[in-house]
């Protein structure tokens, strides 16, 4: 198994958003476990691009730990699309112009943020589990992490899987996926993503098994235990 452990750093690092509400309303947090009243709960920060296997891990730990975690998904934090003047706007290959949602820019950080925020002091987690393409380059993300994981995949495995999940689940033309990873997708991966490796605790494998990733985040999180508050 391929698992690289670094050593953390203090580091700040540089949604279609709606309104955000509460952690408890609108899907946004899973709530799966109560703590006591008081305690901000350690937060786990994933990162990793496209299709590496970054929600299919945060949503492991989710289960692996049924009384315990809350689960935050970035990808709900993006700008709405069809507001023109929030976001980073590009022409993708058809030559419309659409929200980058490959650019860090086109997520609403603050609300984020806040949503993170309010989960970790709630008092009904124990953990707190964010994930997504930015969740160690988006400074008031990285700032509120406890342990960083990053999770790589080679990039030709990252675009099949991409492409077999736009054909078999969302039922696109893969054609235009093809064609937009090439355009830009390609260079904001090596401009915003990879970089952030280099700030995590842990990188791991993303072609490893689920069981065996689950295994080296427990080692991490036993080995670093979160202070006490």
């Amino acid at each position: 198994m391929s698992i690289t452990p670094h050593t953390r750093t203090v580091e700040h690092v540089p949604s279609q958003a709606k309104a955000h509400p509460s952690p408890a309303v609108g899907g946004r947090v899973r709530n799966t476990g109560v703590a006591s009243l008081g305690h901000r709960a350690p937060v786990l920060a994933i990162a990793g691009g496209t299709a590496s296997g970054k929600s299919t891990l945060a949503q492991a730990l989710a289960l692996h730990r049924p009384t315990a975690v809350a689960l935050i998904h970035l990808d709900d934090f993006y700008v709405p699309a069809h507001e023109p003047h929030r976001g980073v706007r590009t022409l993708s290959v058809t030559g419309v112009e659409t929200l980058d949602w490959n650019h860090p820019g086109s997520i609403d950080e603050d609300a984020a943020a806040a949503t993170l925020e309010a989960a970790a002091t709630s008092g009904q987690h124990r953990m707190v589990v964010v994930e997504g393409l930015f969740a160690l380059a988006l400074p008031k993300i990285a700032a509120h992490a406890t342990w960083r994981i990053y999770v790589h995949a080679p990039d030709d495995i990252r675009l099949a899987r991409k492409l077999m999940r736009k054909i078999e689940i969302q039922r696109q033309d893969p054609l235009i996926s093809l064609r937009n990873y090439l355009l830009s997708g390609r260079d904001r991966h090596a401009e915003y993503v990879a970089p952030s490796q280099h700030r995590a605790d842990l990188v791991l494998d993303g072609t490893m098994p689920t069981t065996d990733l689950l295994t080296a985040v427990d080692h991490l999180l036993g080995a670093n235990p979160a202070p006490a508050h």
